[in-house]
Parts: structure tokens; C-alpha cells; sequence
């Protein structure tokens, strides 16, 4: 599994909450995988709950990086997106961190950092899906019959490609690929043009004659 190191466990509380303590008891190392067959406190962004059935893939990447990279976001996104596209769906990318078929989320990515470590979370809809209020979601195996173990396999190699690739590239993919980009999004609660990103990471956005470069700030899209 290209250098890899995977520890897989039964149902715990988050993968993210396991890889925290594996540093912080100083027992973690670059590319470790942390998979859970189900998670009774799965979580995403600003900590809201991620619902964590079995039969899907959620996982947490462990690598060493000391300093917070604003384009590791866009590559992770493309590494899921090359999955999914590996097995023939076509699929797009929501500012910031899901992933979209046909206007659904199926996947979600969480990136934190833990002192000279980055915890790359993905979870990916495989075989079941939950019922949201806020949007609606869907799962792989509406559209090609496959399983974790498929998906986790081409993820490690997918995320192995386009950590290793130059970021003009992932840039030229990601714009190619992402939702909303030349039309109106909401930035601090006004709008804004979304033009794309530039080569550090950061949302382009244009108000009337102004242009703005958001880094990690919440835009709506």
C-alpha cells in the first residue's frame, strides 16, 4: 500500500479523534492510515456531526507537515474526484470540502493540523447514505456496485498521484471541476464573484472593481 501503515478498527468515536491521539501519545507516524467501520461521533467542519453507518469509508490520513498549506484542500478534493472517476461517475467539487454527484453529496473531506502532523479525514458514501435536512446526499453504489476495501485502495494511490503533483496542475483540475466558479457566491454575507485560485491556495473573489483572496474564510455557495 505504498508505504503505508493502516490500522483498522471496529466502530470508535472519530478517526479523526484516534489519529489526535496517537500524536499526542507520540505514536504516530508520516502515512498512517486510521480506517473504522463505523463512528459513533463522526465530524466535519466546525465540528457538525458527520453520520458514520456501516458499509462506507471513513478514514484519517496521517503525514508529517509543520506548516499549514492552504492547497492541500484542492488536492485532496482532485484525489477523491480521481476515485470516483476511476469507476466512471462523474462528479464535482462544493467549496470547501464535499464532493458532488448529480447535485448530492457523497463524500466530505476535514483537514486538521496536530503539532508537526496534518490529519487529512475522508469519508466517502459507499453503500448507505443518511437522510439530511440541510442537502441532500447519495452513495456510490447507486451508480457502480464496489465495496471500503475497492475505495480505499484507490484512494491510497489516488492521494499518493496528486500529493506528488505540481500544483498548477491540481489549480487548471480543481477549477475545471468546482461548482460555482464565474458566478455569484456569498462572502461575509455580501456577494461576490467566485474567479477561481490562485497558485498559493487562496479564493479569488471580485466585488464590483475589487478583487479579494480568502484563505480557509466560509464562502456560500
Amino acid at each position: 500500500m505504498a508505504n503505508y501503515k493502516l490500522i483498522s478498527v471496529g466502530k470508535i468515536d472519530s478517526t479523526q479523534t484516534y489519529a489526535h491521539d496517537l500524536i499526542a501519545h507520540g505514536n504516530a507516524t508520516n502515512k498512517t492510515i486510521i480506517v473504522a467501520d463505523a463512528q459513533s461521533a463522526g465530524r466535519g467542519r466546525y465540528r457538525r456531526p458527520w453520520i458514520s453507518h456501516h458499509g462506507n469509508l471513513y478514514a484519517s490520513f496521517i503525514y508529517t507537515d509543520e506548516e499549514r498549506d492552504a492547497r492541500l484542500s484542492y488536492v485532496v478534493a482532485i484525489a477523491v474526484l480521481d476515485v470516483l472517476e476511476s469507476l466512471g461517475i462523474n462528479a464535482k467539487i462544493k467549496w470547501p470540502n464535499d464532493i458532488l454527484i448529480d447535485d448530492k453529496k457523497v463524500a466530505g473531506i476535514l483537514i486538521e493540523y496536530y503539532g508537526r502532523f496534518v490529519v487529512v479525514g475522508i469519508g466517502i458514501n459507499i453503500s448507505t447514505n443518511p437522510t439530511v435536512d440541510n442537502y441532500k446526499t447519495t452513495k456510490i453504489n447507486n451508480y457502480v456496485n464496489t465495496n471500503r476495501d475497492d475505495i480505499l485502495n484507490r484512494l491510497i494511490k489516488s492521494m499518493d498521484k496528486w500529493m506528488h503533483t505540481d500544483f498548477n496542475v491540481i489549480r487548471s483540475v480543481w477549477m475545471e471541476n468546482a461548482i460555482g466558479i464565474n458566478s455569484v457566491v456569498k462572502y461575509q454575507g455580501m456577494p461576490a464573484e467566485l474567479i477561481g485560485i490562485n497558485e498559493n491556495g487562496a479564493l479569488i473573489l471580485r466585488r464590483d472593481s475589487k478583487y479579494l483572496l480568502v484563505y480557509g474564510d466560509e464562502i456560500i455557495v
